[in-house]
């Protein structure tokens, strides 16, 4: 293809109003530009509709006259109806949301776009999803009990959607347009400068020489990553071409290492410091500083990736894989990979640094990404042609990363609108409160399967953002507090990409596993276990969630790792030699018991895996 051909202008247009985007958001951050809140919103969705309606010309998958006739008049429309709205904002609001007949068609137009963008982007479900609950409001005084109510005027409605900055312009975009946005920005400078390949080379360091060494380092290498792209597919896709075949290679079947792959990137998006786009969101939902849900969220991922580490190590050894051979780490030591990615570590200390220090993650984010940049700049003493193309394809990458978050998060604002102007959000959470009788552990089981009833086939961010607004109130209603609640079902919206039936990062790994994709998506369930447990146990637990003494948190965490222990071993089938099915169930209940927060249970946990150890190592010496 010549450089002067129709698909490359295209893709350069493409590229350039990324960058732009980009730029924007950047000289906002610093307060170089200083623009409304409304006006960053209006534009941000704006281009990133265009963006979406350039995709198919950028990729050349446009072919037919018809085809791009649609998406020149989409284009067209996403950027007038983007240039309305900026000049139109301040007027309505001023005038308490007056709107006018060319507000209602403009907005009813942009209702459009936004569905077909989330069908493009994010896939059928959210776009179904989505069309489903903008009916309701027109539907609902025809429906019976629960989901029965007087319904809405079509203007109102639009006029509430759109220029009332609580639908398509709520939270949720606002979140994608400060915070997610400037991540993914960071995220592609990092990939840009080879973040990337010394993530690689440090987790293969610290696990080399170590039995089920490529799975060790799949887990590190893709919790790293899984922190930056809050994609679990995405992680896979791009993690798992490099160590899946390794785990292959080492001794795994090809639907162990898919399903170890599928899990280690799903929890990438609980670590701190970035959890993935939801938890930015769940910061400005709940109304707490970030760090608060960085520091809830720490105890529980630690535990998770433990548990991960235990589920490889055990399943290594069950199914004999041998230890490999570490003679050549002095090639790759630790220390040495550590210096020279000191142009990766201080950003990322940085980073971590300014949000403990109070500092907003947007703050945080931008002067990460100026360090990054500048500390490449020193260590490689170059500032040519090649930096710059970097900066600005990373620049331009970081805000195309972003589209399907923010159109994800445009229609996920329509849902929370829908709830709220008619009120079927509060009826739900009286349901749920309804059916499980004021008992707690009912609403939670009753939560959890919406949740991840919800959550299949969507991405976290577009899951947790429904489950929000549907499910956590619920559970705020009975009396739960209010960041206990949203952690609940954030966790959930994560492991809903590894719960069959629809599980896509299963469905991802099983593609490059070339595995069975049913046989990856329980396997992955199946590894995966501890996370289902997690939820419920900071719910009885506080501590889990970094709430208490020092002591009372310090004594959760260090049974929580015997406890995941346990549980790894019912989850293989394996301590000291392979459990039989009660072996495995006497393992699972000593692992819940140590879970769940309190001295008494932890005294009869304790007690369950001494005399569990003792009667396994007696049965293996008399085996012997």
């Amino acid at each position: 293809m010549s450089l002067s051909s129709p698909s490359t202008a295209r893709a350069r247009t493409v590229t350039s109003l990324a960058f732009l985007l980009a730029g924007f958001h950047l000289l906002s951050v610093s307060g170089i530009l200083v623009v409304s809140t409304m006006v960053v919103r209006v534009l941000h969705l704006g281009v990133v509709l265009a963006l979406v309606f350039l995709k198919p010309w950028e990729t050349g998958a446009a072919s037919t006259s018809r085809e791009r006739w649609i998406n020149g008049v989409l284009l067209a429309v996403a950027l007038l109806s983007g240039a309305y709205l900026l000049l139109r904002w301040e007027a309505i609001a001023l005038s308490g949301g007056i709107t006018n007949e060319v507000d209602i068609a403009v907005g009813g137009v942009l209702v459009l776009l936004v569905l077909e963008a989330t069908r493009r982007t994010v896939g059928r479900m959210l776009a179904l999803i989505t069309l489903v609950f903008l009916l309701y409001p027109f539907v609902s005084p025809y429906l019976p009990g629960l989901l029965n109510s007087r319904g809405i005027r079509f203007e109102s409605f639009v006029s509430f959607l759109v220029h009332s900055g609580q639908g398509f312009y709520g939270i949720p975009i606002g979140v994608a347009s400060t915070y997610i946005v400037l991540f993914t920005i960071f995220g592609s400078f990092l990939g840009e400068f080879g973040a990337g390949d010394f993530f690689f080379r440090l987790s293969s360091g610290v696990t080399r020489g170590l039995r089920a060494a490529s799975a060790k380092s799949a887990v590190l290498f893709s919790t790293m990553l899984g922190m930056i792209s809050g994609s679990a597919a995405g992680n896979v896709a791009v993690t798992g071409s490099f160590t899946i075949p390794l785990m292959k290679r080492e001794g795994y079947a090809p639907h162990q290492a898919g399903a170890i792959e599928a899990v280690v990137s799903t929890g990438g998006q609980i670590m701190p410091p970035v959890m993935g786009a939801a938890a930015f969101i769940m910061a400005e939902i709940v109304g707490t500083p970030y760090v608060n849900i960085m520091k809830a969220g720490l105890i529980p991922a630690l535990l998770f990736f433990l548990s991960i580490l235990f589920v490889v190590h055990l399943q290594a050894v069950k199914s004999d894989i041998p230890i490999q051979d570490g003679r050549d780490a002095a090639a790759n030591s630790v220390g040495g990979t550590l210096f020279s990615g000191l142009p990766f570590i201080v950003p990322f200390l940085t980073l971590v640094g300014m949000m403990i220090a109070g500092y907003s993650p947007v703050k945080a984010s931008f002067f990460a990404i100026v360090i990054l940049v500048v500390l490449n700049v020193v260590a490689t003493r170059q500032v040519g042609a090649e930096f710059w193309q970097k900066v600005v394809r990373a620049m331009s990458n970081g805000v195309k990363n972003a589209v399907p978050i923010a159109i994800a998060c445009a229609a996920a604002g329509g849902i929370s609108a829908v709830l709220s102007a008619t009120g079927l959000g509060s009826k739900l959470s009286s349901f749920i409160i309804s059916m499980s009788g004021g008992i707690p552990i009912v609403a939670l089981i009753l939560t959890m399967l919406t949740a991840i009833i919800l959550g299949m086939g969507l991405p976290t961010t577009a899951a947790y953002l429904i489950l929000a607004t549907v499910v956590a109130p619920a559970l705020a209603d009975m009396g739960v507090p209010l960041l206990t609640a949203h952690m609940f079902v954030f966790f959930f919206g994560c492991v809903s990409t590894i719960t069959p039936p629809v599980a896509l990062a299963s469905y991802v790994a099983a593609g490059v596993a070339r595995a069975d994709i049913n046989l990856v998506g329980w396997t992955a369930f199946r590894f995966g276990f501890v996370c289902y447990l997690l939820p419920f146990a900071f719910f009885f637990g506080p501590g889990l969630l970094a709430q208490g003494t020092a002591w009372e948190i310090g004594l959760t965490f260090v049974s929580g790792v015997l406890g995941v222990f346990c549980l790894a071993t019912a989850i293989v089938g394996y301590f000291r030699d392979h459990l039989s099915l009660s072996g495995r169930a006497v393992g699972c209940a000593a692992g819940m018991l140590l879970v769940h927060q309190g001295i008494e249970t932890d005294l009869v946990g304790l007690a369950v895996l001494a005399g569990w150890a003792l009667t396994t190592g007696r049965r293996r010496v008399a085996s012997a």
